[in-house]
């Protein structure tokens, strides 16, 4: 199940790139086109590593549910919510994009548990 839900949101990743490099580029200011490229490198980047998790655990059978549950969910609150934010100027999504940078760093630190001996 990881594997494809890696590979979805790599496609949607680089989709995400592609809008914002040549759909976004002459319709928002810099600093919102700069503000969605964050979101598609950060979605790029964890959706590789979501992929990787899921390798992983094909290979070890170790649980990857908790890391790459919280990888999920930080792809999904951290960069949904500046896409939103820039596509919509939605300013009540300002505080989401925290949260989804917390989710992501809580994957980070919930990978020290696999690599525990």
């Amino acid at each position: 199940m990881w594997i494809g839900i890696a590979a979805v949101s790599g496609m949607i990743a680089v989709i995400a790139g592609a809008f914002g490099a040549h759909g976004l580029r002459d319709n928002v200011s810099a600093d919102q086109l700069s503000a969605w490229t964050t979101g598609a490198q950060y979605h790029l980047l964890h959706s590789v590593v979501l992929l990787a998790l899921a390798l992983f655990a094909m290979r070890t059978e170790a649980p990857i549910r908790v890391p790459a549950s919280l990888f999920l969910a930080g792809i999904v609150l951290f960069s949904g919510s500046i896409y939103l934010l820039v596509l919509t100027e939605q300013r009540w999504l300002g505080p989401v994009t925290p949260l989804g940078g917390l989710c992501l760093i809580a994957g980070w630190a919930s990978l020290l548990w696999l690599a525990r001996p």
